[in-house]
């Protein structure tokens, strides 16, 4: 199946060379492929080059939404899928895309529901059951929010809807990978608090991070995850402490 509108896959890249040939298959219904790539040292580029529909950008990484807007720019079709590098499409999710665009009735932005997988295996709670994002949208309707670095916000102008089929996100590939990435966020939210003008706060540090474990542990049924489901709260938790380590820290500069 064929879809009457063209699409441009997008994705935003930094040493991905475990990542980058599965993803860049899961484009192959797309008419072009926009990577924006912060300055690889493994074998990234090289891959990406023989695809003959890669365009590449390489722009020094400050954040994730000005990569992801760098992206949409240079995209020349106005429908966009956006894949992370651990995400991946199923043939269930890409027939229903392709069904999709073809209705009259079609929307402007799609989340799309994703599996996540922790070091290979599926996790059915830990806040990860309702997870959903943005990834099929038209560009002319929406654009992320600048303010925000990490964790972007897709604005939309205009209407919304949802494919049923789940997108499979292999986030976490091991814990050390996944634990520097935590604290990547932490550090960028941090930035992102400190600009908004938020003060530093010890207690406030200390509840919010006893907070986030109880509510992806308990709340949120991490419990029933087992050891992978103690770990990912352990790492969540991890991130909003050093959200506030961060902004202490930018705070003394």
């Amino acid at each position: 199946m064929e879809s009457s509108e063209k699409i441009s896959g997008l994705i935003i890249t930094f040493n991905e060379e475990k990542n980058i040939e599965e993803v860049l298959q899961c484009f192959h219904f797309c008419e072009e492929i926009i990577i924006v790539d912060s300055f690889s040292t493994d074998k990234t580029i090289e891959i990406a080059g023989k695809n003959p529909k890669v365009t590449l950008i390489s722009n020094v990484f400050e954040d994730f939404t000005k990569q992801r807007n760098l992206a949409l720019d240079h995209a020349k079709n106005d429908w966009v899928l956006f894949l992370d590098g651990d995400e991946r499409i199923t043939l269930k999710l890409e027939v229903e895309i392709l069904a999709e665009l073809q209705k009259p009735t079609r929307k402007d932005a799609y989340y799309f529901f994703r599996q996540f997988y922790f070091a290979g295996k599926p996790l059915r709670f830990s806040g990860t059951q309702t997870d959903k994002n943005f990834r099929l949208f038209r560009k002319s309707k929406c654009r992320y929010i600048a303010e925000k670095k990490v964790h972007e916000t897709l604005e939309v102008n205009g209407t919304i809807g949802e494919l049923k089929n789940k997108l499979l996100h292999y986030s976490v590939s091991d814990y050390h990978s996944y634990r520097k990435k935590m604290i990547l966020y932490g550090y960028l939210k941090g930035q992102e608090l400190f600009e908004k003008g938020k003060k530093y706060n010890r207690l406030t540090q200390l509840v919010k991070t006893a907070f986030k474990f109880f509510k992806t542990y308990f709340l949120r049924l991490g419990i029933l995850d087992g050891k992978l489901g103690f770990q990912l709260s352990a790492l969540q938790t991890l991130s909003v402490y050093e959200t506030y380590e961060s902004l202490r820290k930018e705070e003394k500069k």
